[in-house]
C-alpha cells in the first residue's frame, strides 16, 4: 500500500525514458509548425515573385489543411495496421517530399502541389503524435506529454518566423524557396531516428504481442509491479482475456482484425459514454480554430500592417515576437496542466481569448476608420498588445489542452480512429478560417472579424463547461467511466479525480475500498 500511495503522489510514473520517447515522437509537430510559421512570411515574397492574387494566397494558405484531411482520415487505420512508431516515420517521409517540392517549385502550380503533399504529412503528424505520447506515458504526466506536440508546433512556428527574418535578405527568387525547402532536412533525420523508439505498449497488446508490451512497460514504469498492473488494465481495456497467453491473444487479434468494427461502434451503435466522449473530443477540435488562432498566426503580418507597422522588416520582427510569446506560454501550460487540471486552464484561456479579441476588434476598427497615418496612438498600441495577449491566452490553455484532452478520452479500441476523425474536424475548421479570413475581413472589416471570433470563443467556453468533464490523474483505462454519468461529472474536482481508486485487475478485478 505504501508503494501504491507513492505512485499516486507522483513519485512514480515520471520515467525519463517515457518522456524522452514522447519528445522524439512529437518532433514531427515541429515540422508542421515550421511550415505554418514560415508560410506567413513567405507569402509576402511569393506574392511579389509569382504575382499571385488574394484568392491564390488564401488557397495556398488553406490547402495544407484540406489535404491534411486525407492524412488524418487514413492515419488511424494505418497506425492500427503498422503501429504508432512507423506511422510517425511515414509522416516524416511524406513531409520530406512536400518540403522538397515546395523548395524546388518553379511556379505556383508546383508550389501548390508540394503544399498538398506536405498537408497529408501534417494530417498524419497531428493524429499520431499525441496518441503515441498518451499511450506510452503514465496518468501522472500524461497531460504534460500529450501537450508536447503543441509546444513543438509553437516552437516550429517560431523557427519559421526566425527563418523568414533571416532568409528575407536573400534574392527574391531564392528567399522564399529556401524558407519552404529547409523543412526537408529535419524530416529525413526524424524518419530514421524514430525507429529507435519503442512501440506503444497498448498497440502491442491490441496485436496480441503481450510479452513485447510488458518489456516496453518495464522500460517506462518505475517498478515491475506497476508495469504488471498497467498491462493487466490494458488487456481488460482491449477486451482481451486477462489470463490468455500471448499466442492465444495474437490469434484473437488476427481473427478479429485490429480496428475493425470501430466505425460501427462510434457512429452507428455508440454506448451513452462513447457518445459523450465523441461529442467532447470532436467538439474541442471544432472550436479550437473558431477562436481565430489561424487568422492571427498565418496573417499576423497583415494584422500588424493594418495596426500601423509599415516596413517589412518591422512586421517580421513583430511576427517573431508572436512566435516567442506562443512558445513561452505553452511551456507554462505544460508545467500547469497536470497540477491544476484541464478544465481550469481551458476555461481561463477562453476568458482571456474573448477579452483579447474584443479589444483587438476595437483597436483595429479605430485604426481602420482613422485617416491614413493619423491613427490614435492608443488604438495602435492596443491592437499590437492584444495580438500578444490573445496568443498568450490561447497558448496557455486552448492550444495544448485540445490535443491533450482529445487524445486521452477515447477508449483504447477507438483511440486511433477516433483521433483521426478529430484531427479531420480540426483541419476542416483550420482550412475554413485560413482560406476565408481575407474575404471575411474585407466583408465585415478586420475589426468585425475579430468581434465574430470573440463571440464564437464565448460559445466554446459554454460547450466545454457543460460537456467536458475533468480527466486529470485518471489512467487511460478508467476515463470511459468519467463519461458514464453525463455532464454532471464535470462537478468532480481535480483533486477528487486524482484520489479515485484504480482498478486492482491483477488482484481479481475488484476495486479497493
Amino acid at each position: 500500500m505504501g508503494e501504491e500511495k507513492q505512485l499516486r503522489d507522483g513519485h512514480a510514473g515520471k520515467n525519463k525514458y517515457a518522456v524522452a520517447c514522447s519528445i522524439i515522437g512529437s518532433i514531427i509537430s515541429i515540422l508542421m509548425g515550421y511550415d505554418t510559421g514560415v508560410m506567413s512570411g513567405a507569402m509576402l515574397f511569393i506574392k511579389e515573385d509569382l504575382k499571385t492574387n488574394d484568392t491564390q494566397v488564401q488557397v495556398l494558405a488553406g490547402i495544407l489543411n484540406v489535404c491534411a484531411l486525407v492524412g488524418s482520415l487514413t492515419a488511424g487505420r494505418v497506425s492500427d495496421w503498422i503501429g504508432r512508431r512507423l506511422t510517425i516515420s511515414l509522416a516524416a517521409c511524406i513531409f520530406f517530399a512536400g518540403s522538397a517540392l515546395m523548395g524546388l517549385a518553379p511556379n505556383f502550380g508546383m508550389l501548390l502541389a508540394g503544399r498538398c503533399v506536405a498537408g497529408v504529412g501534417v494530417g498524419y503528424a497531428l493524429m499520431i503524435a499525441p496518441v503515441y505520447a498518451a499511450e506510452i506515458s503514465s496518468a501522472q504526466i500524461r497531460g504534460s506529454v500529450t501537450s508536447l506536440p503543441e509546444i513543438c508546433i509553437s516552437f516550429g512556428i517560431l523557427v519559421g518566423y526566425v527563418a523568414n527574418y533571416l532568409l528575407a535578405k536573400l534574392p527574391l527568387v531564392y528567399g522564399w524557396r529556401a524558407m519552404l525547402g529547409l523543412g526537408a532536412l529535419p524530416s529525413a533525420v526524424l524518419a530514421v531516428s524514430v525507429l529507435a523508439m519503442p512501440e506503444s505498449p497498448r498497440w502491442l497488446v491490441m496485436q496480441g504481442r503481450v510479452e513485447q508490451a510488458l518489456a516496453v512497460l518495464r522500460q517506462v514504469c518505475d517498478t515491475a509491479a506497476e508495469a504488471d498492473t498497467r498491462l493487466a488494465e490494458i488487456k481488460v481495456a482491449a477486451r482481451l482475456d486477462g489470463d490468455a497467453t500471448g499466442d492465444a491473444m495474437a490469434a484473437t487479434s488476427a481473427q478479429g482484425g485490429v480496428g475493425k468494427g470501430v466505425w460501427r461502434e462510434m457512429f452507428l451503435h455508440p454506448t451513452p459514454p462513447v457518445r459523450r466522449i465523441l461529442v467532447a473530443a470532436f467538439g474541442v477540435h471544432f472550436f479550437q480554430h473558431l477562436t481565430g488562432i489561424e487568422a492571427v498566426v498565418l496573417y499576423s503580418p497583415r494584422i500588424f500592417r493594418a495596426a500601423g507597422i509599415a516596413t517589412r522588416s518591422e512586421i517580421l520582427v513583430a511576427t517573431v515576437g508572436v512566435g516567442v510569446t506562443k512558445t513561452v506560454f505553452i511551456l507554462t501550460a505544460i508545467l500547469l496542466v497536470d497540477r491544476v487540471g484541464r478544465r481550469p486552464l481551458y476555461l481561463s484561456s477562453l476568458a482571456g481569448i474573448v477579452a483579447s479579441l474584443a479589444c483587438l476588434g476595437v483597436g483595429l476598427t479605430v485604426v481602420e476608420r482613422s485617416a491614413p497615418h493619423h491613427s490614435p496612438a492608443w488604438a495602435v498600441v492596443l491592437s499590437i498588445l492584444t495580438v500578444f495577449t490573445f496568443i498568450a491566452s490561447f497558448s496557455v490553455g486552448v492550444g495544448p489542452i485540445t490535443w491533450a484532452y482529445s487524445s486521452e478520452v477515447y477508449p483504447l479500441r477507438l483511440r486511433a480512429q477516433g483521433a483521426s476523425v478529430g484531427v479531420a474536424i480540426n483541419r476542416v475548421m483550420n482550412a475554413g478560417v485560413s482560406m476565408t479570413y481575407v474575404s471575411l475581413y474585407k466583408a465585415v472589416t478586420i475589426g468585425g472579424a475579430f468581434f465574430l471570433f470573440a463571440g464564437l470563443a464565448a460559445v466554446a467556453a459554454a460547450f466545454f463547461y457543460f460537456l467536458c468533464p475533468e480527466t486529470q490523474g485518471r489512467p487511460l483505462e478508467e476515463i470511459e467511466e468519467v463519461f458514464s454519468s453525463g455532464w454532471r461529472a464535470r462537478l468532480r474536482s481535480p483533486a477528487a479525480a486524482v484520489e479515485l481508486p484504480v482498478s486492482n485487475i491483477a488482484g481479481g478485478g475488484k476495486r479497493r475500498p
